[in-house]
């Protein structure tokens, strides 16, 4: 499946930052507390001067007004807490696509738009949650279209929250039981990555989505930097960070 090339956007580092943070795909969910204590301690500690967080921070978003109380509550609290002290960037996912930029802006975070190229230490970087890249998944693509559209988010934000909460659940289940049934997930196209790459003007592509953290080499000294998913529960526990400085990236382990 071809997919023409996007628009990048572009975002300047600060002249004062020397160190950069990179999450994705931790999936927050109340029924997973021990992610949410080591995100949420690891939010508090963290030294970076910018985080970056790269679509999938929480397993579902079913609209801003679910974070009056409860869970989203408290995942909002840290998020307020850390935007107010260093600046916090926030990419949509596949599953937390109906977070409103004006809800972030109340937060102190900014929107990113996907892709978004980073231009940092003299270097440029192409940022992207990385869906859109898995060419293979075709009816994923062909769904993502029609969500990510005004008339089907007014339709579906304009339900009760307990009626998007019962249709999250229901979303959640399918995925769960797709995950355990052995399906094999599509990764990024390489050759979409390389188009990207070329186009933003970019060496460095660093996303998350396929939940497969690895550095992979692409041609003319492109390469593609794949982020961690965290899973607390799992054996051994899954829970990185992707540290960028003047020096290169860095895997930071959480747990």
């Amino acid at each position: 499946m071809a997919q023409a090339v996007p628009r990048f956007a572009e975002l300047p580092a600060l002249p004062d930052w020397r160190t950069v943070d990179f999450i994705s795909d931790l999936h927050l969910h109340e029924s997973e507390p021990a992610t949410f204590e080591a995100w949420r301690t690891w939010m508090s500690a963290t030294t970076a001067d910018a985080v970056f967080i790269l679509g999938d921070l929480f397993e579902v978003w079913v609209g801003d007004d679910a974070a009056s109380a409860g869970f989203e509550a408290r995942c909002t609290a840290v998020l307020r807490g850390t935007a107010a002290r260093k600046p916090v960037f926030f990419m949509h996912g596949n599953r937390d696509f109906l977070v409103g930029r004006a809800f972030l802006a109340q937060l102190g975070i900014t929107l990113l738009d996907d892709p978004t190229v980073l231009v940092f230490a003299g270097s440029r970087w192409l940022l992207s949650h990385g869906d859109m890249l898995c060419l293979d998944d075709v009816d994923y693509l062909k769904f993502r279209e029609e969500v990510r559209g005004p008339a089907w988010q007014g339709a579906f934000l304009s339900k009760p929250l307990a009626e998007r909460r019962t249709v999250a659940r229901a979303l959640r289940e399918q995925s769960e039981a797709r995950k355990h049934s052995g399906v094999t997930w599509a990764d990024v196209d390489a050759q979409a990555a390389r188009d990207w790459l070329q186009a933003s003007g970019a060496a460095t592509l660093i996303h998350g989505h396929t939940h497969r953290p690895a550095d992979h080499l692409l041609a003319d000294g492109q390469s593609r930097v794949v982020l961690s998913d965290w899973d607390l529960a799992a054996v051994p526990p899954r829970a990185q960070v992707l540290r960028l400085t003047a020096a290169g990236l860095e895997r930071l382990p959480v747990a």
